[in-house]
């Protein structure tokens, strides 16, 4: 497979996802998710500005800086950007927070839009932007359920659940994070949408110490999104995080904390992700990932989402 067909599948994709994204009042998408084999990358339209990941596969040699080079000219060239729009990295399989941890390259913070709020992005800094498109759908599903309601929102990042949910008609907002630099970002984020004051607090903080404490507090939300990390072993964190070892701790202290009829949402990006059949078996318990799936993610689900609903 040459350039030109790498190439002339961005074209045929640009055309497609943006007449589908114009339809639906998006701005921000995935237009090209591994779809030759010869050329594993994913590919994110940020209103004219592009986000290229190259996925690291086991046993391939990596790509050499000519063929990188080649690669992002061709980008460029299909999208008819200028080189400076592209921001090009190498995912390797992450383990803990890397993800989180800087590229060592300068950022460029940008503003997009989604759902008719703001956000601030970054393509350059971070492995990952400052919003997770493969959530939109999630993000929207919490707006919606937010009205009157308190809201916890776990492993916060940058807050974008937080901002939908007081778009929603949220009461309040309470976003946990260990990161004072995504702490930040979430106090942008909220601001860039007229949210401030008193009612919508951050807390940093390891989550599992806040989960222990809100429970003895008796804490109650009528709505709570967990979205851990699939592992970390962050200095900053008391004990290790694994989402697949953890994620019954982690939900079950949730649930101590929902107001009766409350709901709790639980997502993870972790590949082959086993639930815990104790809480597969609750009566309240329902996995929800095909609503939760933007069409632009079908190809490669970037993660699995439940709702747990209290009787």
């Amino acid at each position: 497979m040459q350039l030109s067909d790498f190439g002339n599948r961005l074209q045929k994709n640009q055309r497609h996802w943006s007449k589908w994204a114009r339809r639906r009042g998006i701005s921000c998408y995935r237009l090209y998710d591994r779809d030759i084999p010869e050329f594993p990358l994913a590919i994110d339209w940020y209103e004219g500005e592009v986000h290229a990941q190259v996925f690291a596969r086991k046993g391939q040699v990596p790509l050499s800086e000519a063929e990188e080079l080649a690669i992002g000219e061709t980008i460029c060239e299909a999208l008819q950007i200028p080189n400076q729009s592209l921001a090009f990295k190498t995912r390797q399989r992450q383990r803990g927070l890397a993800q989180y941890e800087k590229t060592g390259q300068r950022g460029c913070h940008q503003v997009v839009s989604e759902g008719g709020l703001k956000f601030e992005v970054d393509l350059h800094s971070y492995l990952d932007t400052g919003l997770f498109l493969d959530h939109r759908e999630t993000r929207d599903l919490i707006r919606r359920r937010a009205e009157g309601r308190r809201m916890l929102n776990l492993f916060a990042y940058t807050g974008s659940f937080s901002v939908y949910a007081a778009a929603g008609g949220a009461l309040a907002t309470t976003s946990v994070d260990l990161s004072n630099t995504y702490q930040a970002w979430t106090r942008r984020n909220l601001t860039l949408n007229g949210f401030s004051g008193d009612d919508h607090q951050l807390q940093r903080a390891d989550v599992f110490d806040y989960l222990e404490r809100a429970v003895r507090e008796r804490r109650l939300f009528g709505l709570i999104v967990l979205d851990p990390p699939s592992f970390s072993n962050s200095k900053k964190m008391q004990e290790i995080l694994d989402v697949q070892r953890d994620h019954r701790q982690l939900i079950e202290a949730c649930l101590k904390l929902l107001t009766p009829s409350g709901e709790l949402y639980f997502s993870t990006n972790k590949r082959r992700f086993k639930i815990d059949q104790g809480l597969e078996s609750l009566p309240g318990c329902e996995e929800i990932t095909r609503q939760t799936l933007p069409d632009d993610f079908k190809r490669h689900p970037a993660h699995r989402c439940w709702i747990f609903r209290q009787s």
